[in-house]
């Protein structure tokens, strides 16, 4: 094969079906990393397996095969802002055993530009279950809001007049506001207004969990936490 064949071969287009997502780009690019799983299986080192279309398939998360694919063809990783699958990705890296990408998510660059920090909010619900009931029975429930942005606070303050709230200590500039206790029903639709009014100033989820404590052998506790986060520009002193 001559070099006017050779580099026709390395731009025609392949086709590749991950998952069930269908990614088109050139053999050149695949093979960018030759010690990578993608170099062996495109330089014929390596099994390959076709789908009823002819597409090679490989059976890995296909969503986050876009950065993966991305990466390969800059050599830059490049995410959104809100991406929350970090760990995932670092799997898939390893999967493809893309050594400079496994390098850029285990020593990641700054989320944001020097001149922009995160503002963090935790909101908190508490509900304390009976197991004498059957079914078993909320017996109160509070939400508590943890954050440094005073403005928030205040505007919760000023917008949530009805509801029975006290403010907690303050502990390293961070200022709590708790509501209730009261019941599910006023838990609920407390959280969806509070959670409404949170990401309408601008702030987006960033992950949830659930935490279960037994405290007593007739009752269950149960936490929710869900973390908002939003971008902004740091105040010269």
């Amino acid at each position: 094969m001559d070099n006017g064949d050779w580099g026709h071969k390395m731009t025609t287009p392949v086709t590749l079906n991950v998952g069930g997502h269908l990614y088109t780009t050139s053999l050149s690019t695949l093979q960018r990393y030759p010690d990578s799983m993608l170099g062996a299986m495109f330089r014929g080192d390596f099994p390959t397996t076709r789908d009823s279309q002819g597409n090679y398939f490989i059976d890995r998360d296909g969503t986050l095969f876009r950065y993966i694919l991305n990466f390969l063809r800059t050599s830059e990783l490049t995410l959104p802002v809100d991406f929350t699958e970090t760990d995932l990705l670092r799997k898939e890296a390893d999967f493809y055993q893309i050594e400079p990408l496994i390098q850029c998510l285990n020593d990641p660059k700054p989320l944001y530009p020097p001149d922009i920090f995160e503002e963090v909010v935790e909101l908190s619900s508490t509900r304390k279950l009976s197991k004498y009931s059957n079914p078993v029975a909320v017996i109160i429930t509070q939400l508590t809001i943890t954050t440094k942005v005073h403005a928030l606070l205040e505007g919760i303050s000023n917008n949530f007049t009805k509801w029975n709230k006290h403010m907690m200590d303050t502990r390293d500039c961070q200022v709590s506001f708790t509501f209730g206790p009261c019941d599910y029903h006023q838990e609920v639709s407390l959280r969806v207004h509070l959670m409404d009014y949170i990401m309408k100033q601008g702030f987006t989820i960033r992950n949830t969990r659930v935490h279960h404590m037994s405290e007593r052998a007739n009752e269950n506790t149960v936490e929710h936490h869900w973390t908002f986060c939003r971008p902004a520009h740091k105040v010269e002193d």
